[in-house]
C-alpha cells in the first residue's frame, strides 16, 4: 500500500511539474493591393534601383512590434508573431511590386540585379507596429527619396505617417491596416514622383 501512494505522489509531482503547451509561432508578410492603374506615361526614363531600406533598433528585426494605446513610448516585441522577411527587405521589396505596377520608370530592380541604374530610391523605416486599444490601429512612418545617379541630384525626400484602423486587436487584423497604410504611402510617394 505505501508503494501505491509512493507512485501516486511521484505521478502527481510530475504532472505539477509539466509546462503549458507553447504557442506556435506564426508568420506574416505584407501583401498590397495591385494599383488602379499604371502612369500614363513612364515619368522615369531609364532604370529605377530600390536600395534595401534601413531602420534601427527593434524595427529591423523580424519579431513584429507592438504598443499599447495612451503608451507611446513603450514598445513591445511579439514572441511568437514574426515577419516572413526582415523589415527592411519586405517593405522595399514591396516598394519594387508597387512601382513596376504602375509602370513609373522604364524597368524597376533591386541592388542583387547588379545593373547601373539612372535613378535610387533609399527608405527608412521609423515605425511600423501594432497599437492595441479600445480603436486599434497599426501606424507606418517612412522617410523615401528619390535621387539621379548621374551627378548624385536628389530629386525628392519627404517622410509619411499613416495610421488606418484595424478591425480588432488581433495580429491578423493589425496586417491588414499596415498594408492599407503602407498602400497609402506608397501611393502618395508614387504620385509626388510623377509631378517632377
Amino acid at each position: 500500500m505505501k508503494k501505491a501512494y509512493l507512485v501516486s505522489a511521484m505521478i502527481l509531482a510530475l504532472a505539477a511539474c509539466s509546462q503549458p503547451e507553447v504557442p506556435t509561432d506564426r508568420y506574416y508578410r505584407l501583401q498590397l493591393a495591385a494599383p488602379s492603374a499604371p502612369m500614363r506615361r513612364v515619368v522615369l526614363k531609364g532604370t529605377l534601383e530600390v536600395e534595401r531600406f534601413i531602420a534601427n533598433g527593434l524595427i529591423a528585426g523580424r519579431p513584429i512590434l507592438h504598443s499599447q494605446a495612451g503608451k507611446p513610448n513603450e514598445i513591445r516585441e511579439y514572441n511568437y508573431h514574426f515577419w516572413t522577411e526582415p523589415p527592411i527587405v519586405l517593405l522595399r521589396d514591396q516598394l519594387v511590386t508597387y512601382l513596376r505596377a504602375v509602370k513609373i520608370a522604364d524597368v524597376v530592380v533591386t541592388p542583387e540585379v547588379r545593373i547601373a541604374p539612372d535613378y535610387v530610391i533609399t527608405g527608412k523605416i521609423k515605425r511600423l507596429e501594432k497599437i492595441d486599444g479600445e480603436r486599434p490601429k497599426a501606424v507606418v512612418e517612412l522617410e523615401l527619396a528619390l535621387r539621379k545617379t548621374a551627378g548624385g541630384k536628389l530629386l525628392y525626400l519627404d517622410s509619411f505617417r499613416v495610421e488606418t484602423e484595424a478591425a480588432d486587436n488581433s495580429v491578423a487584423a493589425a496586417i491588414e491596416a499596415l498594408n492599407a497604410a503602407l498602400d497609402e504611402i506608397y501611393g502618395k510617394f508614387t504620385a509626388a514622383i510623377a509631378k517632377l
